[in-house]
């Protein structure tokens, strides 16, 4: 159901809801990808009507960039701004290509380029002492540290995001060839392979922890929350940073950086780009070579410390 903020005049709002059932028929983008977009138009739409617009067609690139500096001077992040301007180029190119509206006038939108940085990565050993302590834990077979242990390997086993993780069910889990068959962005399928440890973990989840948490209402959820419904990624986080926390020298991070040090340890370990692409479910290449730079980076740091010259 299509809720939009009773600001927006009837028009605005209906072409919203269009637009959010475009994204997610016709481009297949995930339901916290239609949200934001759609979340990032409205805003735009309210701000543009109320220095007057009433239609689409009144909608021009000077209040857009208006809308884009108002944010800035909010001191909204340059991906946060890159992110809103890309929802407004996509809309208004919805709009002309749909005759919602007789011209695009974000065609020329430009936002600040995104901050480039190196993403949180734990060296190989934090990995290690970070996994060691959730099997510690676990050895208590309390159901959910069961659960944990299992999320924590597959995280770091697999690369999968902790979106994906939360969204497998018990049957896209193959234990005889130790594979899990993911659904990424755009509701793309991949097969991702993991190890034995992450084998373990998962077969003493599903032997000696779900059966004691599972509910009518469970499903078939791979991972469930203490009351038996689904996990979320809310509560996955809420264990990564704990687990962390006690990592001895490890960085406060999020699932996310086990994503990232399974793929710069794969890089490390001699698996080629286009591979770990696969594994991460990257459209682009580019997106996976950020990773070939932390490698790089930590080469260099290692070559300072360690040169006499230099």
């Amino acid at each position: 159901m299509c809720l939009v903020p009773d600001v927006l005049t009837r028009d605005f709002a209906e072409a919203v809801c269009d637009f959010e059932r475009f994204l997610h028929a016709e481009r297949g983008r995930s339901p916290h990808t239609v949200r934001a977009y759609a979340a990032d138009v409205t805003q735009m739409l309210g701000t543009c009507a109320a220095q007057g617009a009433e239609t689409l067609d009144d909608i021009d690139l000077p209040m857009l960039r208006d809308w884009l500096a108002r944010m800035s001077a909010a001191g909204l992040a340059r991906a946060t701004l890159a992110r809103r301007a890309s929802a407004a180029r996509t809309f208004t190119a919805w709009a002309l290509r749909t005759h919602r509206a007789g011209r695009d006038p974000a065609v020329r939108l430009q936002a600040p380029r995104r901050d480039s940085y190196l993403p949180t990565v734990l060296r190989a050993e934090q990995a290690t002492q970070l996994l060691e302590l959730a099997a510690v834990r676990a050895d208590d077979s309390l159901p959910t540290h069961l659960r944990d242990r299992a999320a924590l390997e597959l995280l770091y086993g697999t690369g999968i995001r902790v979106g994906e993780l939360v969204g497998l069910d018990v049957d896209d889990v193959d234990s005889a060839r130790r594979t899990v068959r993911v659904v990424g962005k755009g509701d793309k399928q991949r097969v991702v392979p993991f190890g034995l440890p992450a084998d373990r973990a998962v077969r003493d989840w599903l032997t000696r922890g779900r059966p004691r948490l599972v509910t009518a209402s469970s499903g078939s959820a791979l991972l469930l929350g203490a009351r038996g419904g689904r996990w979320d990624q809310r509560q996955v986080r809420d264990v990564v940073h704990r687990v962390l926390a006690a990592t001895p020298d490890a960085p406060d991070a999020g699932p996310h950086a086990l994503r990232h040090s399974a793929a710069t340890h794969l890089l490390d370990g001699g698996a080629d780009l286009r591979s770990v692409q696969e594994l991460l479910g990257h459209a682009s290449l580019a997106t996976t070579q950020v990773y070939t730079h932390v490698s790089t980076e930590r080469l260099r740091r290692t070559y300072q410390q360690a040169h006499p010259r230099a």
